[in-house]
């Protein structure tokens, strides 16, 4: 189980590095290939489309496959789209192939996870999710910047090349150490979809939408105002990205436990807590030592609310939970788009380089309203349910009212 884990983390931490190796190495890869700075940050976005149409699609084509045998085509698929990348020739070739990399994203997480929850006892599967997640993590701490170092001494093609390398050893990994996992015989493309429309799926795919952009508000903009208002270095923001990193990992060791102890009283007060620190880092982010400490606190809370949401979601959509799994995924990269967006609005329309944060602060809180939804109507389900039982005499008209 240990080994099995560690090549699960092994393959978060390769998607972690080429997820956010890129942003690091968008002036290099404008150069190389003849386009302007901001047209090369397009690259990004076909990365993140990919993930956002991937998961549903290449969990959807695999229902039926075996565990293994899915994480080893997804995670090859991996290693094709960053060598394609590694070897384009020109913007459209690289446009595609970080769009063919992105696909397997979200599936990969989403069939891990899955993987990942039933090697334990089901007491110790959100901790067993948050491990694998930890490769997610630590790619923010060492995987991109040793890319975007590799990519500024020796050509952005050799940070792909890298990423491409770390997915073999992943898929070697995966090959090696996880076991063979059948499929039951409810699995299929219509089972799957059909989970996908439960209220509680729905719920907690917009609340990971809402709540986690908030999150995303402030890090999409958070160079920026490193360098103007708390008066740190460009060359120097790498390693402070690094430090959200240190936070993403602290909140991914704590998660699990949490989580399988209480799971939506730590996803209520994860998101809270993003909430107040966002608007923390408002006052906070015009002095160094004070900003770099609530830098860390976001990186944290931010991560305390991807396992809930993961577990959330795989619980609820029952003996189908693979492609909600992958959903959640889908759902962080439109969070990821929509946080960027308001927070550029913001600060576009004159309130400074600080304001993404307040943004970011009522995303959060507006998650929180979307989690105790979630909630509430889960006490309702429980409710009508316990009616039922009680009421064999009634249990026809007691059951029309319980939402699946």
């Amino acid at each position: 189980m240990p080994l099995a884990l560690l090549a699960l983390a092994v393959v978060a931490f390769g998607i972690g590095t080429t997820e956010f190796a890129t942003m690091g190495l968008l002036p290099q890869i404008a150069h190389g290939i003849g386009v302007s700075v901001p047209h090369a940050g397009n690259v990004v976005s076909a990365y993140a489309l990919g993930v956002v149409v991937g998961a549903p699609l290449l969990t959807g084509i695999g229902a039926r496959v075996p565990h293994k045998r899915l994480l080893l085509l997804l995670t090859g698929l991996f290693v094709v789209g960053n060598m394609a990348s590694a070897l384009a020739p020109d913007f459209g070739t690289l446009f595609a192939a970080r769009f063919l990399a992105g696909l397997p994203h979200g599936a990969l997480f989403g069939v891990g996870a899955v993987v990942a929850s039933r090697l334990v006892a089901p007491e110790r599967a959100a901790r067993a999710v948050s491990k694998m997640f930890l490769g997610l993590t630590i790619a923010n701490i060492v995987g991109v910047p040793a890319c975007t170092a590799l990519g500024q001494h020796l050509g952005w093609r050799s940070a792909y090349g890298a990423v491409a390398v770390i997915g073999l050893v992943a898929l070697a990994g995966v090959a090696a150490f996880v076991p063979h996992q059948p499929r039951g015989q409810q699995s299929g493309i219509r089972h799957e979809l059909r989970a996908m429309g439960n209220k509680q799926v729905a719920t907690g795919l917009a609340t990971a939408v809402v709540g986690f952009g908030g999150f995303f508000a402030v890090y999409s903009y958070l160079v920026p105002m490193l360098t103007h208002l708390t008066g740190i270095a460009g060359s120097s923001t790498t390693w402070v990205l690094a430090l959200y990193g240190v936070g993403m990992t602290l909140g991914t060791l704590i998660a699990g436990p949490l989580t399988d102890r209480a799971l939506r009283p730590t996803m209520y007060w994860g998101l809270v807590l993003l909430a107040a620190a966002l608007t923390t880092f408002y006052f906070t982010v015009h002095s160094t030592v004070p900003a770099l400490i609530t830098i860390t606190f976001i990186g944290a809370m931010g991560s305390l609310i991807t396992t809930p949401v993961q577990m959330l979601l795989m619980s609820k959509a029952k003996n189908a939970p693979t492609m909600a799994a992958a959903s959640n995924h889908s759902a962080f990269n439109l969070a990821n788009a929509g946080g960027a967006w308001l927070g550029g609005l913001v600060i576009s329309a004159g309130w400074g380089w600080a304001s993404p944060n307040l943004v970011g602060a009522a995303l959060a809180l507006a998650g929180l309203g979307l989690a105790f939804t979630g909630g509430l109507m889960e006490r309702g389900y429980r409710r009508s349910e316990v009616i039922a039982q009680a009421s064999p005499a009634a249990e026809p008209e007691a059951r029309v009212g319980i939402a699946d």
